[in-house]
């Protein structure tokens, strides 16, 4: 799995949580995860989780550390479960890195009570997407919010890294799990 932190700000509108992002922008062919900052800022035509949208629930903020992931041929219901997978492994990490709990309820992650996450999981014709960011800061978010600059991380682009790197290990160890056990009648 090709993983990529893109170190130039890139804002994000929905449009990017498409098959073969990576592959189009980064040149990634294949699994991948990539890594950015930049704004959010999600119109109602990219809106891919419904409920945001009969909530008319709008989703903005002027700086987040954002996430795609893209796994071929893969279901929805594996794509959410890989979703839930890497928000337990940020949630796991930013409390080691900060030293403070931090809540989760489904693929949102909440400090104090704030949230701190937006996340979501999709599939294409050919692929699963997922969507996953982290406020870098809490300027004109539309909902009470937490900042990873609360949490003490100063350094998005190696927090990202770790995060990607957690993550592929994870799915590598998966994978390897599944080879190494014998079928039963």
């Amino acid at each position: 799995m090709h993983t990529y932190y893109h170190d130039a700000e890139l804002p994000y509108d929905g449009s990017q949580l498409a098959s073969l992002f990576a592959y189009k922008r980064f040149g990634l062919q294949g699994d991948s995860m990539t890594a950015f900052c930049g704004s959010c800022d999600i119109p109602w035509q990219h809106m891919v989780d419904q409920e945001d949208v009969l909530e008319a629930s709008p989703i903005y903020s002027d700086s987040m550390l954002h996430f795609i992931i893209e796994h071929f041929e893969t279901p929805l219901t594996l794509m959410v479960t890989r979703q839930r997978l890497l928000v337990m492994l940020a949630k796991e990490q930013l409390e080691t890195l900060s030293r403070r709990a931090l809540g989760r309820r489904g693929d949102d992650l909440y400090f104090e009570g704030r949230k701190l996450s937006i996340s979501i999981a999709t599939v294409s014709p050919v692929s699963g997407l997922i969507h996953f960011a982290l406020n870098l800061n809490t300027q004109r978010v539309p909902v009470p919010a937490a900042s990873l600059a609360e949490l003490g991380v100063a350094e998005p682009d190696r927090f990202a890294e770790s995060l990607m790197r957690a993550y592929t290990d994870e799915v590598d160890s998966i994978r390897l799990a599944t080879c190494k056990v014998k079928g039963v009648d």
